[in-house]
């Protein structure tokens, strides 16, 4: 089975039935009939989805994550959507656009919990790259407690063309780096803003940093001198929520 085709456990699964999107048949453990279990399964009937009872060692098998909790929905790929599908959102909500630029991130785990800070923040959209990085799969959707549903995900060739087109409709480009020279609360991030985050152990490729417009790094005090990269995206993601708070 396609690694994108399978959203996974309770939470996830009643996101994505509320968000409307397609499902095309939900998998339940038998004998598992309580509690959220049982919304699922009269939200799938509702939307005339097919909903099957396997034995523990069937779903076992089938899923792709370690706590799928009993119920794992088979869905079309997920569905990707181009830069000009996040630039008219933004433009739709009335709202400066505001996009996360991800280069090479390749925890599953840490993609998810971007996408849903992002989607919490009112982000427009996320852009990550096709090659040597996290696709959005049942893993990422459940970090991102189904956020991954709502957001809009582009997926891009080449980072550095994602941005030069991200400029070219007067977005900012903001680059998130250890040997900045500004803290990003000293940094004014209230207008049209895509914030790059870096892969986990590297950083910023050279040409995708060559291609900001300005760096921020955020203070260490400790010995440990770096953030796991989804608190690091948190923490600049809800400055910029921040300063737009402050100037509305």
């Amino acid at each position: 089975m396609e690694n994108n085709d399978q959203v996974e456990g309770r939470n996830s699964v009643l996101e994505l039935l509320e968000s409307g999107k397609d499902v095309n048949k939900i998998f339940v453990t038998r004998g598992e009939r309580h509690g959220s279990i049982n919304k699922i399964i009269a939200m799938a009937k509702d939307r005339k989805i097919v909903v099957v009872e396997k034995d523990k060692k069937f779903m076992d098998e089938m899923a792709q994550t370690t706590s799928y909790q009993g119920v794992i929905a088979v869905v079309p790929p997920f569905g990707y959507c181009e830069i000009d599908d996040i630039l008219e959102e933004a433009k739709k909500r009335n709202e400066p656009p505001f996009v996360i630029v991800l280069d090479n991130i390749e925890d599953p785990h840490n993609l998810g919990s971007i996408i849903r800070t992002a989607e919490a923040a009112g982000a427009h959209g996320v852009i990550i790259p096709k090659h040597r990085a996290a696709a959005v799969n049942s893993t990422v959707n459940k970090a991102s407690a189904g956020a991954a549903s709502y957001m809009k995900v582009a997926r891009v060739t080449n980072i550095s063309e994602a941005i030069k087109r991200l400029k070219d409709a007067g977005l900012w480009i903001c680059g998130t780096d250890v040997a900045a020279d500004k803290y990003y609360y000293d940094q004014d991030l209230t207008g049209p803003i895509a914030i790059v985050i870096g892969n986990e152990g590297k950083g910023m490729g050279e040409k995708v940093k060559k291609n900001c417009d300005f760096l921020v790094k955020i203070p260490m005090n400790g010995k440990i001198q770096s953030l796991n990269a989804s608190v690091s995206a948190g923490i600049v993601i809800y400055e910029v929520v921040k300063q737009r708070m402050a100037k509305s």
